[in-house]
C-alpha cells in the first residue's frame, strides 16, 4: 500500500512539472530574461507594432451593425467587438454624453479620420494601421502609416509644448521595465473611435507600454479630462509585432482622397 501511493505521488508531481512547463508564465507576465533589450538594458522596442481589435469602430463593447453606406452591404458593416475600456463604462458629464450620441450618429460627416486629420493620441495605436517605434535613450520616435503621423517622446524631459497640438506634447520615464508616457497640450479636435467618443483640450493621457514577450506589448492608456469625464478611465489592449518578412511602413497619404469632403462645397456649379 504504501509502495502504491507513494507511486501515485511520483506521478502526481510529474504530472505537474510537465503541466507548468506547458502553460509557462501567466499570461502578461514575461520574465525579464525573455524580453530583448537594448544597449543600455531598458526593454527594446523598436520594430513595426499593431493592434488586432475593433477599437478604432468603438472602445466598448458593441454588435455588428450595418454601416451608414448601404450601397456597400456588408464591405462597410461594423463588425461586432469586445470593448477595451476597464469595466466597460465611459463617465461621461452630461453634455458630453449628448454629444457623443450626435458624434456617432453624424460619425461619416464629424469623425476627424474621415478627414484624414491627425488622429491623436491614444486612437493611433489602435487604428487598422501599423506604427513603427525608433528608441534611443533620449527619445522615441513613434511614426504611424496613417496620414503620415507622427510623435517625439521626450525621455526624462520637463520641457512643455508651445502650444496645442492634434497628437499632444508627449514626455516619457521608465518604471521598472514600463514605459510610461505622460501626453498633454491637445487640441480638442480628435476622437477616440468611429463611435463618437471624444474629449476636450483638458485631456490628459498617461500611457504605459510593457513588453509581455518579444513579439508583444500590453498598452495601457489613462484618461482624465475634467471638461468632458467625471473621473479617470482606462483602456488597455495587447500591440502585436508585425513579423512579415522585410516589414515596413508604406505611404497612405490620404489627404488626397478627402478632398471632396472637404472642399467639394467649394467648387463652382457644373463642376465635377
Amino acid at each position: 500500500m504504501r509502495t502504491r501511493v507513494l507511486g501515485v505521488m511520483i506521478v502526481t508531481a510529474a504530472l505537474a512539472g510537465v503541466f507548468a512547463l506547458a502553460v509557462g508564465p501567466i499570461a502578461g507576465q514575461a520574465p525579464a530574461s525573455n524580453i530583448p533589450r537594448t544597449h543600455d538594458s531598458k526593454p527594446n522596442f523598436n520594430g513595426i507594432w499593431q493592434a488586432n481589435n475593433t477599437a478604432n469602430w468603438d472602445i466598448q463593447d458593441h454588435t455588428a451593425r450595418q454601416g451608414p453606406m448601404t450601397a456597400l452591404g456588408a464591405a462597410f458593416s461594423v463588425p461586432a467587438g469586445q470593448g477595451v475600456v476597464e469595466g466597460n463604462e465611459i463617465p461621461y458629464k452630461p453634455a458630453a454624453l449628448a454629444k457623443k450620441k450626435e458624434n456617432g450618429a453624424n460619425w461619416v460627416k464629424l469623425d476627424p479620420e474621415v478627414k484624414c486629420f491627425m488622429p491623436g493620441v491614444p486612437r493611433a495605436n489602435y487604428m487598422p494601421f501599423p506604427f513603427q517605434i525608433v528608441q534611443t535613450p533620449t527619445h522615441i520616435l513613434m511614426a504611424y502609416e496613417f496620414a503620415n503621423a507622427a510623435r517625439k517622446i521626450y525621455m526624462n524631459s520637463k520641457e512643455k509644448s508651445p502650444v496645442d497640438t492634434w497628437m499632444g506634447w508627449s514626455r516619457g520615464r521608465w518604471e521598472g521595465d514600463t514605459l510610461v508616457v505622460d501626453v498633454t497640450d491637445f487640441n480638442d479636435q480628435t476622437w477616440f473611435d468611429r463611435a463618437g467618443n471624444h474629449h476636450s483640450d483638458a485631456l490628459h493621457v498617461v500611457e504605459r507600454y510593457t513588453l509581455t514577450s518579444r513579439d508583444a506589448i500590453n498598452y495601457e492608456a489613462s484618461i482624465e479630462d475634467p471638461n468632458t469625464f467625471t473621473r479617470l478611465w482606462k483602456m488597455s489592449m495587447p500591440l502585436y509585432r508585425r513579423l512579415e518578412k522585410n516589414a515596413q511602413l508604406l505611404e497612405y497619404k490620404c489627404v488626397e482622397f478627402a478632398e471632396e469632403v472637404l472642399y467639394g462645397h467649394l467648387k463652382k456649379p457644373g463642376l465635377k
